[in-house]
């Protein structure tokens, strides 16, 4: 293949440099509904959970201090009174049954004895001011006593001073694993119920955008569910199903018509044609005669491919065969001569007869408006590139070229911009036919002008992979 003109890479580097952005920009932030939907109320529920969490520490946190401080001053109290009524000999019985059955030991306390204050954090702070105000501010509350740890009160019965040991669990706050258990619960709870509502919320929009999609490829047959609970989308699917039903008889009413048209047209031209080559002497107006039917013709021909059905089924197509046999068709040397530098077996996704109309549609325009002003012949070159998933096809003439402000209707139906290139008849439909055409087998067109002179023509085709 050889390497296209500077001016053809310079254009086909703009037209992919328009598309390259929003491929890039797709992936990361074209969330679909279902997915932003979920995201937002996951958001919005996770964040009620946070708030209810902190909410709910800060409310049990200082009932919780309180509560554990009245527990351990109950059984000090229980424990200074069973002593102080108890004799010697019960009152040892007495300190054995609490340490087996409470698990509070009382053990007499010593001058000699270390031991650590329990007041570590505001927690434990709130616990041993509570402590000492319940019994009394002589009281001391540590959490070791010669390196045993534990809850450890020093309190006195007579003057005699002891220790009463507890497990430290009894005034412990709600632990950081619990809260742990509790808030992935309520995530998991708030994930799953963001997926059952995010799906019942896209549910409809789905089925909508489904039976929208159909009605683009040309199925008129799609119908909505009208009997559905939701009063807006209720309507919504009575208003879609009554646009189908009627986009499906215009439709048939367009075939139809179309189909006379042609008919009734066609049939006159040929009693024409027969007339001129019977009636008419002048061979010269008889040529005319048949140059302005064989238009005619042409014309109804544009008409029928612009208004073709758009059903298509894609199939893997060898676009370089397609452009050699519609080139040569165009045999006259005298109007066009179009150099191919793309080999054969370039495989597509597409339609034969679709891309067959395609770049038939592109030579004649070539040959109609892209004559050079010297010459008088249409050169057109033809080349190729691949990129990614994609063939890019370029079609270039030498004529005059376009304005830069009708670029972008000249494939308007009906459009020609004829004031800017040699002056031609047509109805004005090709570059229309090769859009719409390229439309139905997903394909695309843009149109630029060549830096010294002439339109180029880029159809990006999907790549076929045999």
């Amino acid at each position: 293949m050889k390497k296209p003109a500077f001016s053809q890479t310079e254009s086909l580097d703009q037209v992919l440099g328009e598309r390259a952005p929003r491929r890039a920009g797709r992936a990361p932030f074209a969330l679909n509904l279902f997915w932003r939907t979920f995201f937002l109320l996951g958001l919005l529920l996770a964040g009620g959970i946070l708030a209810w969490v902190i909410t709910l520490r800060q409310l049990e946190f200082a009932p919780r201090a309180v509560q554990a401080a009245q527990q351990i001053a109950s059984l000090v109290n229980l424990s200074r009174a069973a002593l102080r009524f108890a004799d010697g000999i019960n009152r040892i019985a007495v300190v054995k049954a609490m340490s087996d059955q409470e698990a509070v030991r009382l053990v007499p306390r010593q001058l000699t004895d270390r031991w650590e204050p329990l007041e570590t954090d505001r927690f434990t702070r709130l616990v041993a001011d509570d402590l000492r105000q319940r019994l009394g501010q002589d009281t001391i509350v540590a959490r070791s006593v010669n390196g045993v740890p534990a809850l450890w009160v020093g309190f006195y019965i007579e003057r005699d001073p002891y220790w009463m040991q507890a497990e430290y669990g009894r005034m412990e706050p709600l632990r950081p694993g619990t809260w742990f258990v509790w808030v992935g619960i309520s995530l998991l709870a708030t994930v799953q119920g963001s997926i059952a509502v995010a799906r019942l919320i896209n549910r409809p929009l789905q089925e909508l955008s489904f039976a929208a999609s159909r009605i683009r490829e040309g199925e008129f047959d799609s119908r909505l569910d009208e009997s559905t609970m939701t009063s807006e989308i209720r309507a919504v699917n009575i208003g879609f199903n009554r646009m189908a039903r009627e986009l499906g008889k215009v439709e048939e009413e367009r075939a139809v018509m179309l189909a006379g048209i042609s008919h009734d047209l066609r049939t006159p031209l040929a009693r024409l044609r027969l007339e001129a080559e019977i009636s008419v002497e002048d061979e010269e107006a008889r040529r005319n005669m048949a140059q302005d039917i064989d238009q005619l013709d042409a014309i109804i021909d544009k008409f029928m491919d612009y208004a073709r059905p758009d059903g298509t089924r894609s199939a893997l197509v060898d676009v370089g065969a397609v452009i050699e046999r519609e080139a040569a068709a165009f045999r006259d040397a005298s109007q066009i001569r179009i150099n191919l530098q793309m080999p054969t077996g370039v495989i597509v996704v597409g339609d034969d007869t679709e891309l067959g109309r395609v770049f038939a549609n592109l030579f004649e325009n070539a040959r109609r408006y892209g004559r050079s002003i010297e010459t008088g012949v249409a050169e057109v070159s033809v080349t190729h590139v691949r990129m990614d998933d994609d063939v890019v096809i370029t079609v270039r003439d030498h004529g005059a070229g376009v304005e830069e402000s009708k670029l972008d209707q000249l494939t308007t139906p009906f459009f020609r911009g004829d004031a800017a290139r040699t002056a031609a008849t047509g109805a004005g439909l090709g570059l229309a036919i090769v859009k719409k055409a390229l439309q139905r087998i997903e394909g695309d067109l843009k149109l630029a002008n060549a830096r010294d002179g002439g339109l180029i023509a880029h159809v990006r085709l999907k790549r076929g992979r045999a």
